[in-house]
């Protein structure tokens, strides 16, 4: 969470986005690979990394951000203590006078700012006792989310395990007529 605070150029998860783009021009490459139907899919740090790619390759399928996590750090980072957000707040503890900057480089890494260039038909799950991955901070990117075909899945009494199975059915129910 904190290896490259410093820049945006430095940050950890500059590296990880770039690679999951790459990882799907990988896959689409393959002969057995129909590029016209595909999707990107996780759950958790999975979810915003969905986020990204959803916002940085222009014609998925579809995307599916299950309990994405990498959603609205300015408010995350202030509503749990729980790690890995935690982590962020330690850093800060130890790194006095650097919050806007760490704010500023988090801010190049928001699942809400990625959201907001989201191309395709997107489906949401927030788990409403969820303290690894606020809701409100899930809302937040689900309600930025810049195509018109979305939805969310909300599991009331859940935490970060979101709907599990449930959350997979429904999932596979929603991807069939999109793929």
């Amino acid at each position: 969470m904190t290896r490259g605070l410093d820049a945006p150029e430095n940050y950890y998860y500059r590296r990880v986005f770039t690679d999951a783009v790459r990882a799907v021009e990988a896959a689409r490459s393959h002969p057995l690979t129909d590029p016209a139907r595909t999707a990107a899919v996780g759950g958790s740090q999975g979810g915003g990394i969905t986020l990204a790619v959803g916002a940085l390759v222009p014609d998925l399928a579809a995307v599916a951000p299950d309990v994405p996590f990498l959603c609205d750090f300015p408010r995350a980072t202030t509503l749990t203590d729980r790690h890995p957000y935690r982590e962020i707040g330690l850093y800060l503890r130890t790194h006095r006078g650097r919050t806007a900057d760490a704010l500023r480089t988090l801010s190049y890494f928001d699942g809400v700012h990625f959201a907001a260039r989201g191309r395709a038909p997107a489906l949401f799950s927030a788990a409403l006792e969820d303290e690894t991955c606020p809701p409100s901070t899930v809302f937040a990117a689900f309600n930025a989310w810049a195509h018109e075909d979305k939805a969310i899945e909300v599991y009331d009494f859940n935490d970060h395990e979101g709907g599990g199975p449930y959350q997979e059915a429904a999932k596979l129910r929603w991807l069939g007529p999109r793929l």
